[in-house]
């Protein structure tokens, strides 16, 4: 069994329904699916219709052919069963086998020693009777003790987090919806949601989209995933076992203001209006909240508006694939976009011609602005190398770029990074090389503090995790479709670097490691035993700190 996890990002405790809600089927959703079924189904006709044009009329004959002679077949072994089995019956044994088992007095009542007519089945006084095509009340559960206990299991607490992973197994995508629960170490799959394509990128929304027109709502607990499609779905994570998104953005949400989709002539070129490629990358502008950017394999990014679902703005600063977005802390309207024409842009969204744009000697692979000090943003490259650089030195082209510093930091693509907002200067790579490195780039000096090999295979996410009381939780996910998180905090070498930052760090607890693995999936050569150089078998799962005693 082929399977992967491509992309995660965590969900901050406190603002998912306690009790998320069922989906529930109602008129106007009934249509809104028929219609996206007949579409389909339309597609599908269109397309056996196309591959049917070159065929002839003689694999049709031959399959009636042999549909005919099965039929014969069938007709002839009917007929064979029901030889000998005449009407001829031999009564005599019958009614010999009747009177020596007193048959023909077997269903009489009788009355047993306490005066009480017995029957077949002894005494029926004290069974529960029901009429014809009505429930037996035996085999029924009642409907409140069913709707309470699986209520209780859909229960999400306050100090739970949510963590969302976008996963490919046997060639079905979907979305799988994590609970995190930190004090009793549990992560486990709360549900998931089918998805059109190989999930590339998901982005948590606190804003409500889509939905009934009188619901009256200012905040919400929604997703917008990216695929391998040219749209961006977005759901509802307090309804469990949604059947469609609350909105599409894109082509496929063009229905006269309707979030559904609408058949229409595909456009080959990029346009102002729709991506027509795969979504690589989400930003939510969390200012303007209602304001979420997409970058695309055509080339574009895109602003959308969520209260109307539809595209504000596209700009095409880059030449190649944009794949890495990210906006500014405090200046809402710049956004940073990295693209595998290997220039980084920050631009202004009010007025695009007003950017700076940088260069790197590889593809980009992520970018990301420095939450504590936002002068300065990080770039990783496909070389494995990670640049910080300051925005108030723009180059006056982009090869005359020159980062504060340059970190080769790993052999590898570094495909995800990661800065943690609690503590200032720690730093998190993920490398296809299947390593995850902490940094400490304190000062201008970065350093490397620990690295690991967590058994998930290429590493595709690391994320830290948002809450103040957990943002040493790590969530990586990679190529073997499984998610660890990691709690820093427990490494020793971890506690010691960040002990003057962090007090409570002082001193040495277990390391702890948390996974949901799949019974099925056998452990191979990437397993414990690519502990990495210096890696020994005394802490949890068998790893430990390289630079530990």
């Amino acid at each position: 069994m082929s399977s992967m996890i491509t992309t995660t990002a965590w969900v901050r405790r406190g603002v998912a329904a306690q009790f998320p809600t069922k989906y529930e089927i109602d008129e106007e959703e009934m249509g809104r699916i028929s219609k996206l079924a007949r579409m389909q189904l339309e597609d599908a006709q269109e397309g056996l219709s196309a591959a049917q044009d070159g065929k002839d009329g003689d694999d049709e004959d031959e399959a009636m052919d042999e549909g005919n002679e099965k039929a014969s077949e069938g007709a002839k072994e009917n007929k064979d069963s029901k030889k000998g089995s005449g009407s001829g019956s031999k009564s005599t044994e019958d009614d010999d086998v009747l009177k020596e088992f007193d048959l023909d007095t077997y269903d009489d009542d009788e009355i047993d020693e306490d005066g009480e007519r017995a029957t077949m089945f002894g005494n029926v006084q004290s069974l529960a009777y029901h009429q014809p095509n009505e429930e037996d009340p035996y085999l029924v559960i009642p409907e409140d003790e069913d709707k309470d206990e699986e209520r209780e299991e859909l229960q999400i607490m306050p100090t739970d987090n949510l963590l969302l992973a976008g996963k490919v197994e046997d060639e079905v995508a979907h979305l799988e919806v994590y609970v995190y629960e930190d004090q009793a170490d549990n992560l486990y799959v709360h549900h998931d949601i089918m998805l059109p394509g190989i999930p590339l990128c998901v982005e948590w929304l606190d804003v409500p989209v889509g939905g009934k027109p009188n619901e009256e709502r200012t905040t919400g607990n929604f997703v917008a995933v990216g695929t391998m499609e040219p749209d961006i779905e977005i759901w509802d994570l307090d309804v469990v076992d949604s059947m469609y998104p609350n909105a599409i953005l894109g082509q496929g949400g063009q229905d006269n203001g309707d979030s559904k989709p609408k058949k229409s002539k595909k456009k080959s070129k990029a346009n102002d209006e729709y991506h027509i490629d795969s979504i690589l990358a989400l930003a939510a502008n969390r200012q303007h909240r209602n304001l979420l950017a997409s970058a695309s394999a055509d080339r574009t990014v895109k602003l959308w508006d969520l209260n109307t679902t539809s595209c504000a703005k596209s700009y095409s600063h880059h030449t190649d694939k944009v794949c890495s977005l990210d906006w500014h802390p405090k200046e809402s309207t710049v956004l940073l976009s990295g693209s595998y024409d290997r220039t980084i842009v920050a631009a202004d969204m009010r007025s695009p011609d007003s950017k700076a744009r940088w260069g790197v000697d590889s593809d980009v692979e992520n970018v990301r602005w420095d939450p504590h000090d936002p002068n300065y943003f990080y770039v990783t490259t496909d070389g494995g190398m990670v640049y910080r650089y300051d925005i108030r030195n723009a180059p006056a082209t982009p090869a005359e770029s020159k980062p504060v510093w340059s970190l080769q930091a790993h052999d590898s693509s570094v495909s995800s990074f990661d800065i943690n907002r609690t503590i200032p200067g720690f730093l998190v790579t993920g490398s296809t090389d299947k390593e995850v490195k902490l940094w400490n780039v304190e000062n201008d000096k970065p350093s490397l503090v620990v690295s690991r090999k967590l058994d998930v295979g290429k590493v595709f996410s690391t994320a830290f995790a948002p809450d103040p009381e957990v943002s040493f939780r790590l969530a990586v996910a990679g190529s073997k479709g499984t998610v660890q998180i990691w709690d820093a905090s427990t490494n020793g070498a971890v506690r010691r670097t960040f002990v003057s930052r962090m007090p409570d760090l002082a001193g040495d607890v277990p390391e702890r490691i948390l996974g949901v693995n799949d019974d099925e999936e056998e452990s191979d050569d990437e397993g414990a035993a690519e502990g990495g150089e210096g890696a020994q078998a005394d802490g949890p799962d068998g790893w430990e700190s390289m630079d530990e005693d």
